[in-house]
């Protein structure tokens, strides 16, 4: 075999046990994709509509600039600059074919004797990107006792050696959310020598109030800042694959340098289409409408889950619950229950960084996302959840 062999990532060994015992793809009429990472497509209630046409002419039919097309690396800086007083220019984003390759070319280019310091319970990705770079890594830990918000200086401590702390804000798959003076602090961190500061921002905008490390950034060019961003979830559009990074402009010219020959760029039409959602006036609507959307699904499934008898462990931010099952139960034994009925949550051990499978603490724990669900269909999954619950207790 030429290939050194790779496992999917957790999650898609959920989606795959899924579609063999129901017999479908997740995400397919008749389904209920509560595993799934994704925001609801359609305008939202009192929302933007979203652009249902982009104008593609001769000029984008050649290849894009290994940095991203210049209008959007404006419109992204200029996004950042309106909301959060941030002074970047569009010297400063780098566009990536979605916020994950941003974050696998960011590791990618580290020096090699920079460590990377992360949350024992984090998104998913993160321990298999690590483990297929072959990143040294630390873990801070993440758990009940400290509800799954570790301290500020369990990152910020001085180890031996240099530093890149790396964490989704909000979390996924919790929810907590780094605000105010504990966000500042993380950014303080990042200009002192040995340390710099990774934020995926996939999820700003899925806060009553959208929050950015960038608003904290005295000057970018100082220190390691960076910060991933996408339009995959706030901005309603997985399907263009569109992401990007913010940082110094030293930094932005390997990841350039990178694009040049391991990327070629990022395609041009869904570029001019991600231009397109950024329009000032519409991200002004985007940035109550979507905040105020999840916000009422995040109350209503929370209220109806603890009424199911499941402890919730979620914080106020994402589109995601995170659950514990009661009596020991574990995800998987929900899982089991849940794919002849054509729905899955995501198991807590696939966002366990240590790896610990059976002994892991997070195996009664699961992830249910609400980001894809209908309004209308609040009633009928929470009846399909407490018919499997109710399984398991009989």
């Amino acid at each position: 075999m030429y290939l050194r062999y790779m496992p999917p990532m957790g999650i898609y060994e959920t989606l795959y046990a899924f579609l063999g015992a129901f017999g479908t793809y997740m995400g397919e009429p008749g389904t209920n994709p509560w595993s799934q990472g994704f925001p609801r497509t359609v305008a939202l209630p009192d929302g933007p509509p979203l652009p249902s046409t982009v104008t593609v002419t001769s000029e984008h039919r050649k290849y894009p600039k290994a940095w991203g097309l210049p209008a959007l690396r404006e419109a992204i800086a200029a996004y950042y600059r309106q909301s959060y007083g941030v002074e970047i220019t569009a010297e400063n984003v780098m566009v990536f074919a979605g916020g994950r390759p941003a974050i696998v070319a960011l590791l990618l280019f580290l020096e090699p004797d920079i460590e990377v310091r992360l949350a024992s319970t984090e998104y998913t990705p993160y321990y298999d990107v690590l483990e297929r770079l072959r990143r040294p890594y630390h873990l801070v830990h993440s758990g009940v006792d400290n509800g799954f918000r570790p301290p500020i200086p369990a990152y910020t401590a001085p180890r031996e050696g240099r530093t890149l702390m790396l964490l989704s804000n909000p979390c996924n798959p919790t929810g907590v959310t780094r605000t105010g003076e504990e966000l500042a602090a993380l950014v303080a961190a990042s200009a002192q020598d040995g340390l710099g500061l990774l934020v995926d921002e996939a999820y700003e905008l899925l806060h009553d109030e959208p929050v950015s490390a960038l608003a904290h950034v005295d000057d970018i060019e100082r220190g390691n800042l960076f910060v991933v961003g996408a339009a995959t979830k706030g901005l309603q559009a997985p399907g263009i694959r569109i992401g990007w990074a913010v940082a110094a402009k030293r930094h932005i010219e390997v990841l350039a340098n990178f694009s040049s020959f391991g990327m070629g760029g990022v395609s041009h039409p869904s570029q001019c289409y991600a231009v397109e959602l950024l329009d000032p006036e519409r991200m002004r609507h985007v940035r109550t409408a979507v905040p105020a959307f999840y916000a009422m699904q995040r109350e209503r499934y929370g209220r109806a889950f603890e009424d199911l008898g499941l402890e919730l462990f979620s914080g106020d931010g994402g589109f995601y619950h995170w659950c514990r099952l009661p009596h020991g139960w574990t995800a998987q034994q929900l899982n089991e229950r849940l794919f002849t009925r054509g729905a899955a949550i995501l198991k807590g051990t696939d966002c366990d960084m240590e790896r610990l499978g059976d002994d892991s603490p997070l195996s009664s724990f699961f992830r249910f996302s609400f980001g894809p669900l209908a309004p209308e269909s609040f009633e009928a999954d929470i009846a399909l959840l407490g018919e499997a619950l109710g399984e398991m207790r009989s």
